[in-house]
């Protein structure tokens, strides 16, 4: 076997200060939604559906209601978690109040990231899960549309020899609910946290 046979292309691994160069260059359109991942460029989901957005909308609204004073809940904006990620979960929640982190936040003030999953919950559960397992996000929620429910993970760290991901994984039904472990002695209902539309292909 030759040499070329053989060989295997070489990927661009993007840094955070290229990635935004890039776009302030006017290299990536306007309209694309897209998020650094360990390094690639990302395309996100688009454009929302509107189960999506009213779960991202309901979802924040409630995790507002109790982070409240202390705290602050972004939505659809990026996180830094390294040099070559920034995320942008549909909902972050941070701690501090707004006014007080004028930078996106880190590991270090990240509290909660949810994802709001309707056609992209395999890429949520393994390629996002190991990513926000990797650089320590304490707490990742999905709530998955298509089966009306949420899946808690904590304790983020190695599972296998070189695959992060999370080693506690509780999925709650519609008419359960979530205690976040940063607001003990809060629990949000997870009904609340839903849209009445269905996605179109729910199960």
């Amino acid at each position: 076997m030759s040499t070329l046979d053989t060989a295997r292309p070489k990927t661009r691994t993007w840094t955070r200060e290229e990635y935004h160069r890039a776009a302030e260059l006017g290299l990536f359109d306007p309209d694309e939604r897209l998020e650094l991942l360990e390094g690639e460029i990302v395309e996100k989901m688009s454009p929302q559906s509107n189960p999506h957005a009213a779960g991202v909308s309901l979802a924040a609204e409630v995790l507002r209601s109790i982070f409240t004073r202390g705290y602050h809940v972004r939505e659809e904006k990026p996180i830094v978690l390294s040099d070559f990620s920034e995320p942008e979960p549909d909902i972050v929640v941070v701690k501090g109040a707004l006014r007080d982190t004028p930078r996106h936040p880190t590991q270090a003030n990240t509290l909660l990231v949810v994802e709001v999953s309707e056609s992209s919950l395999a890429t949520d559960r393994k390629t996002k899960g190991a990513i926000y397992a990797k650089h320590g996000i304490l707490e990742y929620w999905i709530l998955n549309l298509r089966r009306r429910e949420l899946e808690v993970r904590r304790d983020p760290g190695l599972i296998e020899d070189d695959e992060y991901g999370y080693r506690f994984l509780q999925v709650i039904p519609e008419s359960g609910s979530a205690t976040p472990i940063a607001a003990p002695d809060n629990s949000v209902l997870v009904a609340d946290m839903l849209p009445s539309e269905l996605p179109s292909d729910a199960i």
